[in-house]
């Protein structure tokens, strides 16, 4: 991997399905060696931007590049190995078979028995594909996927429909996949498994990067604290004005304000009066999610010109 052109590089990328824009905009790098996990709610355009990771679609507008190459390029040389959603292994053969045989289409393959070591089903080799559980059989898909010896593995919703066993046993695989230098990208609905797996994440939504950075960051960005308090019938003039608040929720006759100065806030609450059943804590990644996803809009002025977006780094929020 002499060649020092980050993994992944989307360049003021658009996609359009009739006059629905999946992706508007997208300025991306993801560095080699990085683990980054998308989140966007459904139809946010994170299916879209996959695709044409993977080389599947073209954008309309705009240019995605593989260490430095078209997407193309990167998957015939076998840089790039996935675990999507859908399809079924092919089953009356073994699960090494398995592994053997697709591993045998790649130019330089990681060895079958290696690839069922990293994704924790070396003891179920010898086993038929069709006699698998739900967790063995997404443990073969991982297999499958780095069969190929990739540099770079897409992981669409990957613990979908596992237990918390399997979900645990997944992702360490997943990381020793990754400690070996190799660059993961992952979607999924389970924030704790973004915040606890991924050196960064990127949110997407209505096809546009909305914040980019480590879940910290992310929750700093929108108010890393909760501060909520009893109204009392007194209503919300002023509370968007207090010192470190960056929104206002009302819930009830009960105020949520976001922080990022929770000192100054409470403090500014107490001088007013305003601390009947008083709570701060801690903001979790679910919230700054469900804010980020909440505030968004399309862009002002659509078009190749829209996206006012500068490439994204990491520890970047936007």
């Amino acid at each position: 991997m002499a060649n020092t052109s980050p993994a992944v590089r989307f360049t003021a990328v658009q996609k359009k399905f009739g006059a629905v824009e999946a992706v508007a905009g997208v300025d991306l790098e993801i560095a080699r060696g990085e683990t980054l996990a998308l989140l966007g709610r459904n139809g946010a355009g994170k299916s879209t931007t996959i695709g044409l990771l993977l080389g599947l679609d073209r954008p309309d507008v705009g240019e995605v590049e593989l260490f430095g190459g078209p997407p193309a390029l990167a998957v015939r040389a076998g840089r790039v190995g996935a675990m999507l959603q859908d399809g079924h292994p092919i089953p009356r053969v073994t699960v090494r078979e398995l592994v053997a045989f697709v591993a045998a289409a790649y130019p330089q393959p990681m060895p079958a028995d290696e690839a069922l070591e990293l994704a924790g089903i070396a003891e179920l080799g010898r086993r038929r594909v069709d006699r698998l559980s739900g967790g063995q059989t997404q443990r073969l898909r991982f297999a499958l996927a780095v069969a190929g010896n990739p540099w770079l593995i897409v992981l669409d919703e990957p613990t979908a429909a596992l237990d918390v066993a399997a979900r645990r046993t997944f992702w360490h695989s997943m990381r020793g996949y990754a400690a070996r230098g190799n660059t993961v990208l992952f979607s999924t609905h389970y924030l704790e498994e973004a915040d606890e797996n991924a050196d960064r994440i990127v949110v997407i939504d209505r096809g546009r990067i909305v914040a980019d950075g480590s879940g910290d960051l992310i929750r700093q960005a929108v108010g890393g604290t909760l501060v909520s308090f009893d109204l009392q019938g007194r209503g919300t003039e002023g509370l968007r004005a207090l010192p470190g608040v960056t929104g206002v929720e009302v819930h009830g006759d009960r105020a949520l304000l976001r922080t990022g100065d929770s000192d100054a806030t409470v403090l500014a609450l107490a001088a007013a009066g305003r601390v009947r059943r008083l709570e701060v804590a801690p903001a979790s990644l679910e919230d700054a999610f469900l804010s980020l996803t909440a505030r968004s809009g399309p862009p002002s002025h659509p078009g190749p010109a829209a996206s006012s977006s500068r490439r994204h780094t990491k520890e970047t929020v936007r």
